[in-house]
């Protein structure tokens, strides 16, 4: 049976009692932050020093520390939401390279080291299910060292495959049959170069917890979480339109934008409100979950239920 991202997390169990109990945890925080946000717990990893982008701030509280790192979607540890905090030891950080190749005039390997220096890191925070204070630089920086060539339309990210690190890529590890490993995903060339578009490293002030994507992942915060590959060991220029994991595991459900959009429903349930960890109440979906101002040009003339 070919695994579906709805038939390991549907919609109900954002409902359940076990969400709303983690919610209930998530609303606690303490300290503050500017913007007049209230500030999470740090984390016990290494401090990762950023400058707040005062550009990139919210009025809602960050979401607990505790609830943004012990509630996570990564199938490569597994499918219940406590499993990759609970597996994450297994993946190891150090030493880390990442390839950026395809269509650009200077491929290059870049060292994790060399990725944390390549641009001043910056801390933004950005809403989805969650507040997150994260750190990094936009993934702009990146894809200009290597000078992608005219012919470049899509940018493809590749997650690390290697069972010994993600048990979750171990055949019949996830009980309802396995993603097409490694993790694909990918975004427009301008998707890619837009500035919201962050190039992570850290998040609270430290470096990345490995259940978060460590060592280095994308946050695009105007489409749904799948879509800001975690862990990633390639980044490749092409003119074709990348194969993405989920949209090859469920093309009639995940399509390749996957855009947040209020007006375009997941086949079996709708999208037209949300709630986030650490609320009880259901609000409307923004949107390109608020970031319309910011984004919507890129989607000029586009039919976005077409292309969801």
């Amino acid at each position: 049976m070919r695994l579906r991202y709805s038939d390991v997390t549907p919609e109900r169990w954002y409902l359940s009692r076990r969400e709303l109990m983690a919610g209930a945890a998530a609303l606690a925080v303490v300290g503050a932050t500017g913007g007049g946000a209230a500030a999470a717990t740090p984390p016990a990893g290494p401090p990762l020093k950023a400058t707040p982008n005062p550009a990139y701030r919210v009025a809602d509280a960050p979401t607990k520390l505790e609830a943004a790192t012990t509630y996570n979607n990564f199938y490569e540890f597994g499918t219940n939401k406590e499993d990759p905090s609970r597996l994450a030891g297994t993946l190891k950080p150090r030493p880390w390279h990442v390839q950026v190749d395809g269509l650009c005039a200077k491929p290059r390997t870049f060292d994790i080291e060399e990725i944390l220096k390549l641009a001043p890191l910056e801390e933004r925070i950005y809403t989805l299910s969650m507040v997150i204070p994260w750190i990094g630089y936009p993934l702009a920086a990146l894809l200009k060292q290597v000078e992608p060539r005219p012919g470049a339309k899509y940018v493809e990210f590749t997650t690390l495959k290697d069972p010994e690190q993600f048990p979750g890529q171990k055949p019949g590890f996830l009980g309802l049959g396995s993603l097409d490993w490694p993790y694909t995903e990918g975004l427009r060339l301008d998707e890619a170069m837009h500035p919201l578009a962050l190039l992570t490293v850290g998040m609270y002030g430290q470096v990345l917890p490995n259940q978060n994507g460590a060592p280095v992942r994308i946050v695009t915060p105007w489409k749904y979480g799948f879509k800001s590959a975690k862990s990633i060991v390639r980044i490749r220029l092409t003119d074709t339109e990348p194969k993405t994991a989920w949209n090859k595991a469920a093309p009639q459900e995940y399509g390749f934008y996957s855009n947040v959009n209020p007006s375009v429903d997941h086949p079996r349930w709708s999208q037209a409100t949300e709630r986030r960890i650490g609320e009880f109440r259901r609000r409307p979906t923004l949107m390109l979950n608020g970031y319309a101002d910011q984004v919507a040009s890129l989607y000029s003339g586009m039919d976005l239920k077409k292309n969801y």
